[in-house]
């Protein structure tokens, strides 16, 4: 019998680093290097997920960068923006657990969650990836009736069977 694989919403920031030239930045060079490693050997153990915000997120800004960055997002399911989305995400932001500056990180984390995604993919740890967002989130996820997808870097889901 075949498993089936672990569903991952691929938020925004990792197609940024995945499509971004090469940084001076020493941190982000290796962001990017861990990012482009999980896309070329890990990613295929997985069912790769993004939104129609994953889409308008990486079309804006310079032209010939947006165009790397959507053609990443070709080979991705998109997962259709629903009332149980939008609710979530707002939900969020009433809650405090995300701030009002931040919608577009509780869509994703939106997406995510009501879509039962296994793992959320972010470098946003600011909003997202974040231990206490990521806690709050897991008990607030609950008492709406979801479970709470695992919400990780590329460099954390690079280990492991899938």
């Amino acid at each position: 019998m075949k498993l089936s694989k672990s569903k991952v919403y691929v938020e925004t920031s990792v197609i940024s680093y995945l499509a971004a030239r090469l940084s001076r930045d020493l941190v982000i060079a290796a962001k990017q290097q861990v990012t482009q490693e999980w896309w070329t050997m890990r990613r295929h153990f997985f069912e790769c997920f993004s939104s129609a915000v994953v889409h308008d997120e990486s079309a804006a800004g310079d032209p010939e960068a947006a165009k790397r960055r959507l053609f990443l997002l070709k080979d991705l399911k998109v997962l259709e923006i629903s009332d149980d989305v939008l609710r979530f995400a707002k939900s969020l932001i009433v809650s405090g657990i995300i701030p009002k500056k931040a919608s577009e990180d509780a869509t994703h984390v939106a997406f995510a969650t009501v879509n039962r995604m296994d793992f959320l993919l972010t470098w946003n740890c600011a909003h997202i990836a974040n231990a206490e967002i990521r806690r709050s989130l897991g008990q607030f996820a609950e008492k709406q009736g979801f479970e709470s997808p695992i919400i990780c870097t590329p460099e954390e889901l690079m280990g492991g069977h899938s």
